[in-house]
Order: structure tokens, then C-alpha cells, then sequence
């Protein structure tokens, strides 16, 4: 007979739901924190994603679930890179093995994933006013849910977190903020004695005296100006609350994030207040892992790796687009003093690593602030410098403004590298570069440049810098197709295509990333394959001695159809007057959603194969057979 296993239960295969984790003891917590930390390792290590965030909000988000009833209250997270934690609480655990893969769990929070994620995220600085919009809802309709917004130190330096933080305390919103600060570590004011504080701020004592303070007190004007100096001055002194207190927020903290105890009688105590409150608690990314707390932004977003050593897996070998990029601009950095180098809060995912280190008075990373970035650059650049700015597509888009109104309109010369353009992968729709060509093409004096090989990218951002006016490279996430660069800095001339195959009946007009399928695809059917080259000012004489000489353009872009390098084409030879067989290929009218970059394309019709199918689709009679080398 065999003898049952008296081992208990882990903790965490009881949590199915936060409603679960509410029915624990409170000293049951901490060592459902140690099981949710080695959970996490686990998971992550096979999967790939974001780790050292997710690690670091272990303790806070058991306890926002624990106080707060989830999912009538309201967690609105920042980002989105810190709530792994928040997925394995809510009903997912079971589904982390497929985090990030096609038709699996988002690697941020969706509305549609889950009832428990307020609001879909993967942009920072979000999160205050979403949060604040839903505190209005409550009230308007007299639900007496709380709403609480999670914000990193990080999305805190974008410009719309200021601005809800402003609005929400003139308008006396019943909200809860909470700065998760991980770039400090718990310094010695951040001990005992202001947790003491933070515990006695936040309690009903304290508030009762406040309220009734304010009530009495503000009949006579000079005491009320007083006592509010005197409370501000008592705070100031043991901790940084004056700028939150002006906004019209009380300010509790800092507190240890990783401390359960404090963490749960502070929000319980701040659950029972009205009004905009403002928790600043301290954390440390990577907490428990020790090669993610070594190296926190290595372990940011990870490959799948060996969860004893850290080590992760090899990433494919063949220079990146963003090392081209990287090099170029130390290389034209050395030849031309006036470069300057710009990132909004993104220098080793942009590549400038190596030219901050080279470069220091001419790098400058301006924080989560895309639309100071631009203008900034317009700066610059009206008074003799060449700014460069090194920016992701899907962010970019944040400063649309400041690039039409204080770059374009001007005709300021100011260099885009804009990195992650096109489907991204595992990031997914929020992540994904799908509509910069659209919205790049339609600015006046903006020149528009789609590379397709690593050589030709270096020569792209050469042609760009020289330029004397806007302009921009936009390369794909990861490696080209493995061309060798040149050492040199010539640039190319502007405006003109390549014609790369002479065939016969179709002509494959590809853009940047897709001339490599086009080309497998134009070779199985002897077609002839351009490389465009230029999205704007495009090689119109090309295009009309195509559309003369053959009976089917294709135009190809890993861009949305809707406006974007084919409907230049289209216009193109409407003004021409034309008409020509033309077909569109390119992302459709919706958000592709996360998964591996290859079956995206292919779900999209934009990998050889779906080439291969629509020139069968559109080529009816006599159409070539496949050649056997294709």
C-alpha cells in the first residue's frame, strides 16, 4: 500500500484568484512571496519576457490584491512590465508557459485577457490618467469602488504622468497613485522611523486632526497658511512630498516595498481615505534573482535561460540593425562635431551605448519624453547642431505633434533612426512599428527612407545626416538579411530605386524589409523585383516605366496598406494618368497581435509564400511555372 505524501499543498496552486488569496492569513503571505519569486524564474526562463520588473512588485502586488477587492477596485498598472506577478494572481498561472507565443497570454496587461486588467497598456505614463478617469466614472455614478494607479519611477519622468497628477488634485479625485521607485535602494531615511511616519500619516488619527484642522483653521487665514507650512516643513524633512503635496495629493512615504507588514497597514490604512493620495514605495528590480538584481537591465526583458546560472540563450548571430546604427553614429559622431545624439529613455535598445561612453557632452537622454525629445532636437538644430534622434516607431508616434509643428514645418534638419519599425514579435500591437511610413510621408519637407540590407542602412542614415532638412531611416527589430557594411560614409543618391531583377509581366515593388522574400519570390516567377528605396520623394520615373512595361505592379511593405508606401505608388500613377494593374501588399486594417515575427508576416501574406500567392491570385493565364531553385 502507498503511503500518501504528507508534504502540503503549495500555496500558490490554491490561488486561482485574488478572491483565494484574501481568504489566506496574513502570515501566510511571505511564504507565498518566496513561491510566486521561484515561479516567476521558472516560467520566464522558458518562455522570455520581462523578469526584473515583475520581480521587484512580488510583495506590492500581493498586497494591493490582498486590501484591495479586485477586480471592483480598480489596479491600474503602468506599462506593464512589472505585472507578471499580477497575471499569476488572477486566474493565469496556468497559462504563463504560453506568455508572449501566438494565441497566448499578452506580455501586458488587456482589457479583453482579463477582467482584473483596468486598462491595456505597453506605452508608459499612462496610467494616472486612465485611473483618473475611472475614479470619475465611479463618482458620476456613485459606485464606491477605489481606483488605484501603479507607476514606475521611469514613466513618472513622462510628461502626461505630471499632467493627470496636476488635474487630479485640483479636482479633488478619490484616487491612489502609487510610485514604485526601484532606482534607489533602501537608504537609512527609508528605515524604521519613516515607515513610523508613513504608517502614521496615512492613519485616521492623523487625517481625522488634518480634516479637522482645515475645517477650523481655514476661517482664519493667516493660521491656516501657517499650520499648512508647518506640516509641510515637518514632512520635507524626512521625506520628499513637497511637490505632490502642491498638486494637491497627500503624500505617504517612502516606504519598503518589500516589507509586507508595512505594506498592508499602509493600504489599509490609505483604502479608508478620500481624496488624491500619493504612496511612494521603494523597491528593487530583480529582487530574489541575484543575477537580475546584479544586472537589472540586462535581465529587463530576457531569452529563454538556465533559471540556476542566469546564463540565457544565444541570440541569433549576424549584426543587428541597431549595432549598424550604433556604429554609424560614432563614426559620423568623429567626422562632424555639430552631431548630436538623442534617446528618449532608450540607449541600449537604440544602440547608443558605446556612443555615450565616447561622446558624453554630445549624448543626451531626456527621459520618457518623446515630444520634449523633438523639440529639443528643433532646438538644435536652429542653431547649427545636427541632431539625431534614435527612437523606436511605436514611440515616435507620441511626439507626432513636435515633429509636424517644431520639426517639419520649419524644415529643421533633424535625423529620425527609427528603430523596431514593422512587426515586432513577441511585443506585440502595442510594440509594433506599423504605421510610420503612412504617417511619415504625408509631412511636408520630410524625406523618408526604408533600407533594406544592413549597408544600405548605414548609407541611408549618411544621405539623411547630410540632408538639410527632416528626415528618416526606419529599420526593422533584430538582423538583415547578412549584407557586409562598408567602412565608408557615402551617401546615396535621393529619391532613386534599384532594380535588383529584370523579369517579365510582374514587377515586385518592395520597400525596405520585404525585398528579401521579394526577391525569393520574384525569382520563382521571373518577375522583376525594385528595391524602392525611398518611401518619400519616390522614384516616380520607375514606377511609370514599370507600370509601361509590365502588366502587374505589386507594391510590398511591412507597413499598413492604408496610406503607406503603396498608396504613394497608387497616387503616383493616377497623377501619371496611368492606369496600371496595381496590388497592394501590407499589414491589414487591424492590430497584429504578439507572437513569433515570421508567423506574423506569414499571417499577413508578406513572407515569400504569400508573395508566391498573390501573384498566382492576380496573374491568371500562362503564368510562369515556380522555377526548382525557389
Amino acid at each position: 500500500m502507498t503511503k500518501k505524501s504528507s508534504r502540503p499543498k503549495p500555496l500558490l496552486e490554491t490561488i486561482n484568484s485574488p478572491a483565494d488569496l484574501r481568504r489566506l492569513k496574513e502570515d501566510d503571505l511571505l511564504p507565498l512571496a518566496q513561491e510566486m519569486r521561484t515561479f516567476l524564474i521558472d516560467s520566464v526562463s522558458r518562455t522570455g519576457g520581462h523578469l526584473a520588473a515583475g520581480l521587484g512588485t512580488v510583495e506590492l502586488t500581493l498586497a494591493l490584491h490582498y486590501v484591495f477587492n479586485t477586480p471592483e477596485d480598480r489596479l491600474v498598472w503602468d506599462v506593464g512590465h512589472q505585472t507578471y506577478p499580477h497575471k499569476i494572481l488572477t486566474g493565469r498561472r496556468d497559462r504563463m508557459s504560453t506568455l508572449r507565443q501566438t494565441g497566448g497570454l499578452s506580455g501586458f496587461p488587456r482589457r479583453e485577457e482579463s477582467e482584473y486588467d483596468a486598462f491595456g497598456v505597453g506605452h508608459s505614463s499612462t496610467s494616472i490618467s486612465a485611473a483618473l478617469g475611472m475614479a470619475v466614472a465611479a463618482a458620476r455614478t456613485s459606485a464606491e469602488r477605489q481606483v488605484v494607479a501603479i507607476i514606475g519611477d521611469g514613466a513618472l519622468s513622462g510628461g502626461q504622468a505630471f499632467e493627470a497628477l496636476n488635474n487630479a488634485g485640483n479636482m479633488d479625485a478619490n484616487l491612489l497613485v502609487i510610485l514604485n521607485d526601484n532606482d534607489m535602494s533602501i537608504s537609512p531615511n527609508v528605515g524604521a522611523m519613516s515607515q513610523y511616519l508613513a504608517r502614521i500619516l496615512s492613519g485616521k488619527v492623523y487625517t481625522h486632526m488634518r480634516e479637522g484642522s482645515k475645517t477650523v483653521l481655514s476661517t482664519i487665514p493667516p493660521v491656516w497658511e501657517f499650520a499648512k507650512r508647518v506640516e509641510e516643513h515637518m514632512k520635507g524633512m524626512v521625506m520628499p512630498s513637497t511637490l505632490f503635496e502642491e498638486m494637491g495629493f497627500n503624500y505617504i512615504g517612502p516606504i519598503d516595498g518589500h516589507n509586507l507588514h508595512v505594506l498592508l497597514r499602509t493600504l489599509n490604512n490609505l483604502r479608508q481615505l478620500k481624496g488624491p493620495r500619493f504612496l511612494h514605495v521603494i523597491t528593487r528590480k530583480g529582487k530574489g534573482y541575484e543575477p537580475a538584481e546584479g544586472d537589472p537591465c540586462v535581465y529587463h526583458g530576457v531569452t529563454p535561460f538556465d533559471p540556476t546560472t542566469g546564463k540565457m540563450e544565444k541570440k541569433p548571430s549576424g549584426t543587428s540593425y541597431t549595432k549598424v546604427f550604433g556604429d554609424w553614429l560614432c563614426d559620423m559622431a568623429a567626422r562632424d562635431v555639430r552631431l548630436i545624439g538623442i534617446t528618449p529613455a532608450m540607449r541600449e535598445g537604440s544602440g547608443l551605448v558605446q556612443f555615450s561612453e565616447r561622446y558624453p557632452n554630445r549624448y543626451f537622454d531626456v527621459g520618457i519624453a518623446e515630444q520634449h525629445a523633438l523639440t529639443f532636437a528643433a532646438g538644435l538644430a536652429c542653431d547649427g547642431m545636427k541632431p539625431v534622434v534614435a527612437i523606436y516607431s511605436t514611440f515616435l508616434q507620441r511626439g507626432y505633434d513636435q515633429l509636424i509643428h517644431d520639426i517639419c514645418l520649419q524644415n529643421l534638419p533633424v535625423l529620425l533612426a527609427i528603430d523596431r519599425a514593422g512587426l515586432v514579435g513577441a511585443d506585440g500591437a502595442t510594440h509594433a512599428g506599423s504605421f510610420d511610413y503612412s504617417y511619415l510621408r504625408c509631412l511636408p519637407n520630410m524625406t523618408v527612407m526604408a533600407p533594406a540590407d544592413e549597408n544600405e542602412c548605414r548609407r541611408m542614415l549618411t544621405t539623411g545626416f547630410m540632408l538639410n532638412g527632416p528626415a528618416s531611416v526606419r529599420y526593422p527589430r533584430g538582423t538583415g538579411p547578412g549584407i557586409r557594411v562598408e567602412p565608408d560614409l557615402e551617401p546615396l543618391t535621393v529619391g532613386k530605386a534599384e532594380i535588383r531583377r529584370v523579369g517579365k509581366r510582374v514587377a515586385l515593388l518592395a520597400f525596405g524589409s520585404m525585398l528579401a522574400p521579394a526577391l525569393e519570390a520574384g525569382e520563382a516567377f521571373d518577375a522583376t523585383v525594385v528595391n524602392m528605396r525611398f518611401v518619400k520623394p519616390l522614384d516616380e520615373e520607375t514606377v511609370e516605366h514599370m507600370a509601361r512595361s509590365h502588366e502587374l505592379l505589386i507594391t510590398i511593405e511591412e507597413n499598413v496598406v492604408a496610406g503607406g508606401a503603396g498608396s504613394a505608388v497608387n497616387e503616383c500613377l493616377m497623377a501619371a494618368g496611368l492606369s496600371a494593374r496595381v496590388v497592394n501588399l501590407g499589414l491589414p486594417d487591424q492590430f497584429i497581435e504578439h507572437g513569433d515575427h515570421h508567423s506574423q508576416l506569414a499571417r499577413c501574406g508578406l513572407d515569400t509564400a504569400g508573395i508566391r500567392r498573390a501573384i498566382l491570385r492576380h496573374v491568371t493565364t500562362d503564368v510562369p511555372a515556380e522555377r526548382e531553385t525557389a
